[in-house]
């Protein structure tokens, strides 16, 4: 069971990244999948979900009209499209799973069991 998370890179304000993670094929088809981001010094936080067939979608406040999540079961990859981006939005983005068989996609951290091991995103101003 793995996730890798990639797309992390510099962009300055205003710009536009794309996160994928490539999900091992028992935790694509099955599972809720989310993004989380954690700031220097600051706790990680929830960013975005989706479940398992994409009719379940999530958004933090924070990101809400700026992220689009979407998930592709034949290429086993979930990605992250983010515009707009703020210096606010400078994290390490991780990937996380769900149990295979969870059909709901969930804002809490303690909720997913498998991670990835995070991309840097940083935003400039």
């Amino acid at each position: 069971v793995q996730l890798q998370a990639y797309g992390g890179g510099l962009v300055q304000a205003g710009g536009s990244l794309r996160l994928s993670c490539a999900a091992s094929g028992r935790i694509m088809s099955n599972s809720p999948v989310g993004w989380f981001r954690q700031a220097p010094g600051k706790e990680r936080e929830f960013v975005a979900t989706i479940n398992g067939n994409g009719y379940m979608i999530y958004y933090a406040d924070s990101v809400k009209g700026r992220f689009t999540i979407s998930r592709d079961n034949a290429a086993n990859t979930i990605y992250l499209q983010m515009n707009n981006l703020s210096p606010e939005d400078t994290a390490i983005y991780y990937c996380a799973a769900r149990f295979p068989g969870n059909v709901v996609a969930s804002r809490q951290i303690a909720d997913y069991v498998y991670w990835g091991q995070g991309t840097l995103v940083t935003v400039s101003s």
